[in-house]
């Protein structure tokens, strides 16, 4: 049974889903003037009898609290005087005997006459206060009236005094509330407070906001169904349109441009489509220039090996250590770019770790330094290292000297003429890990620069400043890439500055 009812709710709300936003904001607004209409109805017409008969009680009730409080004051027939003229409310003051101290009388309808001897011991055996209620039928025909009184909680029933002739006026159904109550008055003896009024029949009340609600709802209705439709179509415009410009976006038109507007949520949004498109262009980009990259950096060394190896096949005169070693050379540059395209596939996907132990990290820079000196010496390069003070830490050893390797090669390739590189080493307090000190190592070299629009790209895979494709001096392009991956794994950060015709240097921290 649940997974009937859980079947169904699924597919109600699939088809909820499918249902636009602009009919589900029309349905929203529509179904929200339907529930206001609904409260008119309920308060203006069902509960206004009950509205009506709770608001003359509760006038009542605080009617007799004020003579109840100024029953010992002097002025006391002006104030009684006053309410009954303000609220339209027949009030007696009777002694314990029942003899009449107070009186005004305003229903000219409906003065009452009490039994009052009784009255005192009715309200007496009913704690003290006592509601009643009469309900009686009020019609003129020529010269005379008539009433039909039925008490409502006693047997008793009120004689009604003559009304002015109507002729031929009916009047119907009314009802009539009598409060008693028994209060005290200076000397400490008890009198009863009697407050009689009519209330009103709304049947002529109701009938006339009746009519006046079903002008109102037709209005109401026919003013909501058009004010959804164009908040609807307001709000969901901007939104049709970038829906619209996404799905150009998704089948890989990157010029696509989105336009929103109406309200800052849809500008907002636009902008940052807007950013995304042309973020998704460069990446774009970056992938056409890796593609080319690589296969001109495959293609080369193996042009050399072919052209190479079929020379020492057709010449006999070719066939010497010097070409084979060539050859030997373009194999292990080919086999390195293989091994770093695995190497950052890897390290992007998450598939190698990094094992860290304690190791020199100074002695394992140096040597790195002295190894590239000695393999670029005949060349004219000279590459220095300036470390603060020998430095353990813990870190991948491996990893961390490919890191290293790779900053040095780029500098190697993009130097000035004088071939020189510098290296460094310091230690400094990162201000967002206060707990621990960090080490920094920085690559300066002498080239041409970057300019700023270009640094923030650079770490990408086969990014060149330079679009024409130059063949590195030694590497195979993607050491930037590498240097990211593996900064990124051991938590530390990495950057670069630059100047046009100033050099640049590349570094990167960790924690020690």
């Amino acid at each position: 049974m649940k997974k009937n009812n859980k079947s169904t709710y699924n597919k109600a709300k699939n088809k909820l889903n499918h249902i636009s936003i602009k009919w589900k904001i029309f349905l929203f607004l529509l179904g929200f003037c339907g529930v206001l209409l609904i409260l008119l109805w309920l308060f203006q017409v069902v509960f206004l009898d009950s509205f009506y008969k709770n608001i003359k009680v509760n006038e009542i009730k605080t009617s007799a609290k004020t003579i109840e409080k100024n029953i010992n004051n002097d002025n006391i027939e002006t104030i009684i005087s006053n309410i009954t003229l303000s609220n339209d409310i027949n009030i007696e003051v009777l002694s314990s005997t029942g003899a009449i101290l107070y009186s005004s009388h305003v229903l000219h309808d409906n003065s009452s006459t009490f039994a009052e001897n009784s009255v005192s011991s009715e309200v007496d055996n009913n704690s003290g206060e006592l509601f009643q209620y009469y309900k009686h039928n009020v019609t003129t025909d020529d010269t005379t009236s008539t009433a039909d009184n039925v008490p409502n909680t006693i047997d008793s029933t009120p004689e009604l005094d003559e009304l002015t002739p109507v002729p031929n006026k009916s009047h119907g159904d009314q009802e009539t509330i009598v409060y008693s109550k028994i209060i005290k008055d200076g000397n400490n003896n008890d009198l009863t407070l009697v407050l009689t009024s009519l209330i009103s029949p709304v049947n002529a009340t109701v009938n006339t906001l009746r009519v006046q609600l079903y002008y109102i709802t037709a209005v109401m209705i026919l003013f909501s169904v058009i004010l959804a439709l164009i908040i609807a179509k307001w709000i969901s415009k901007p939104i049709e349109a970038i829906n619209n410009s996404a799905k150009m976006l998704a089948t890989g038109d990157y010029s696509t441009r989105f336009e929103g507007g109406g309200y800052k949520e849809i500008t907002e949004l636009s902008t940052t489509l807007n950013y995304t498109a042309k973020e998704l262009s460069k990446v774009e980009n970056l992938r056409q220039e890796l593609i080319a990259n690589i296969s001109h950096d495959l293609r080369t060394p193996l042009t050399l090996i072919s052209g190479y190896a079929e020379a020492m096949r057709d010449l006999p005169d070719e066939n010497n250590s010097e070409n084979a070693q060539i050859i030997v050379d373009e194999t292990q540059r080919l086999t390195t770019l293989v091994n770093d395209v695995m190497d950052i596939s890897k390290l992007q996907s998450g598939n190698n770790t990094i094992c860290p132990q304690r190791y020199n990290f100074t002695s394992s820079i140096q040597e790195t330094v002295n190894r590239m000196n000695k393999l670029m010496e005949k060349d004219g390069y000279n590459i220095s290292f300036e470390p603060d003070h020998e430095l353990t830490v813990n870190a991948d050893e491996t990893r961390i000297s490919q890191v290293f390797y790779n900053l040095l090669i780029n500098a190697i390739n993009y130097t000035g003429s004088n071939k020189k590189v510098i290296v460094t080493q310091s230690t400094y307090k990162n201000p967002e890990d206060a707990l621990n000190e960090w080490v920094k190592i920085e690559v300066a070299d002498t080239g041409e620069g970057i300019s700023a629009e270009d640094l923030p790209y650079i770490w990408e895979r086969y990014y060149k400043v330079d679009k024409t494709h130059k063949r590195a001096v030694t590497g195979t392009g993607l050491g930037l890439s590498i240097v990211k991956s593996i900064i990124d794994m051991h938590g530390g950060d990495y950057g670069a500055t630059s100047k046009i015709n100033e050099g640049s240097v590349f570094w990167f921290s960790f924690r020690i």
